[in-house]
């Protein structure tokens, strides 16, 4: 009996290669009417469109390429267009798409072995690592994104309080911990905290002051509070461009506060990192971030990196390394071959089988430069800052915080803020996402977007204020 090998190739690869050329082309024209694409809502028969229901027997290349493009590709987010505003969502960049198709094409196991990718993430994580401040002894792994980072963290900080033989003898010996967060901290960090075992009752919500910050005062009595009554303060988490209002905390104080007292600091940066390319004064929101003990951010929100893709960075590779590194015999180290190598990221994560996602950081800063995403970055906090001068001067809006970043939060005068967004997106004009601050629901504006421009602010804003004396 023999066996060709032969059944998932296409059968006629000139075909094939037309038909991959003509997806391609449809993937670019999206791409570049991407200003002219707003979100839309999905039919009503997506599900029975997508259903496979005749997987048995495939229909093929062709065929499947077509639901694709006619399908699936039109029914997006919608985060690729200059007037969505809502939630945190990258805007994609033609670049990666050329990356992406490399990357599927090579199919790298990036776990670990001696073999390009691993160079590329090795580049990737001394570029950002250099950006980030963070000592030369600091390592890093890219991951999912910032909820994943957030685990790899808080298990890294877990370690080096108790020690590495907590990897054996696990957590339920060890006295109740703390860990410090803001009002509005994102839900990653409670996530994290029931992944490893703490669950959510670890966290010790601070307050904040007026600035949105987290209130050093607070944090010193809840720290006092806790000791006394036997839990053991285990990390404080800054945030670097806050959910709702886009702030930062003061991340001088704060590693002041965490060396005095002898605790983790890990800075949430999911999109707030990004400032550091800014320009000033929006720089300087990320002064004293490099003291941190760990740092996780997003390459998909600002720098618009297609998904997913983000990083953890620890201070202390060696820690790092004690925290995850598990070398069954089928992984033992080879001294020469592929098998070699002296840079295996399982070694610093939780994944094994890892796919080749920074391939696409690393084409988007080497084609486009960090001048570029400078210029985009500076421009959207320029454009918040915008959109906060065109509400202060509206007669039907309210400007909820001070805008400090690239976020933009404001209230209406007449109507459900939530029912206004929902119109504004229904009618493809501009996707706003709602939150509540001091108690008033709010729309959200967060800019990440490098497609949007100061007319596209003008414009939405015009479009809210429409909307709002429709329903007064």
């Amino acid at each position: 009996m023999t066996s060709e090998g032969e059944h998932l190739d296409p059968e006629n690869w000139d075909d094939f290669s037309r038909e991959m050329h003509a997806l391609m082309d449809q993937c670019l024209t999206r791409m570049k009417k991407a200003r002219d694409l707003p979100w839309q809502p999905k039919p009503d028969d997506l599900a029975q469109r997508v259903s496979l229901t005749d997987a048995p027997t495939g229909v093929g290349a062709a065929q499947s390429f077509d639901h694709l493009v006619n399908d699936i590709m039109p029914f997006a987010t919608g985060n690729t267009h200059p007037n969505f505003f809502g939630w945190v969502h990258g805007g994609g960049l033609p670049v990666s798409v050329g990356a992406e198709l490399v990357a599927a094409t090579m199919n790298s196991n990036c776990g670990g072995r001696d073999h390009g990718a691993a160079e590329v993430e090795r580049a990737t994580l001394d570029w950002v690592l250099n950006l980030s401040g963070l000592p030369e002894t600091a390592s890093g792994i890219l991951t999912t994104g910032t909820s994943q980072a957030t685990i790899l963290a808080l298990i890294a900080a877990r370690n080096k309080h108790f020690g590495q033989d907590i990897r054996k003898t696990g957590i339920q010996s060890l006295p109740p911990v703390a860990v410090y967060v803001r009002k509005g901290t994102h839900s990653c960090i409670a996530k994290a905290l029931e992944a490893i075992g703490f669950g959510t009752d670890a966290l010790h919500m601070v307050d904040t002051d007026e600035t949105m910050k987290i209130d050093m005062t607070s944090l010193a009595q809840a720290v006092a509070q806790d000791q006394a009554a036997g839990r053991v303060p285990l990390a404080v988490v800054g945030t670097a461009g806050s959910v709702n209002t886009g702030s930062f905390d003061d991340f001088n104080a704060l590693a002041d506060f965490c060396t005095e007292h002898d605790i983790w600091l890990h800075v949430d940066a999911a999109f707030g990192f990004w400032a550091r390319l800014a320009d000033a004064p929006w720089d300087h929101l990320t002064d004293g971030m490099g003291r941190a003990h760990s740092i996780a951010c997003d390459f998909h929100k600002w720098m618009s990196v297609p998904y997913d893709c983000g990083a953890c960075m620890i201070y202390d590779r060696d820690l790092h390394l004690a925290s995850f590194t598990s070398r069954p015999n089928y992984l033992e180290q080879q001294d020469q071959g592929l098998g070699g190598g002296d840079l295996w990221f399982c070694d610093y994560g939780l994944e094994l089988s890892r796919g080749f996602r920074a391939l696409k950081v690393w084409t988007a800063i080497k084609s486009i430069g960090t001048d570029a995403f400078s210029k985009s970055i500076t421009d959207n906090c320029k454009q918040a800052a915008l959109m906060g001068e065109l509400v202060t001067a509206s007669d039907v809006l309210d400007l909820a915080f001070p805008v400090v970043s690239n976020v933009c939060c404001f209230a209406v005068k007449h109507g459900d803020a939530t029912k206004i967004a929902a119109a504004l997106q229904l009618s493809g004009e501009v996707v706003f996402s709602t939150t509540v601050i001091h108690d008033t629901p709010c729309l959200r504006a967060a800019l990440v977007n490098h497609r949007t421009t100061s007319q596209s602010i003008r414009d939405a804003i015009a479009a809210v204020e429409r909307v709002v004396r429709e329903h007064a």
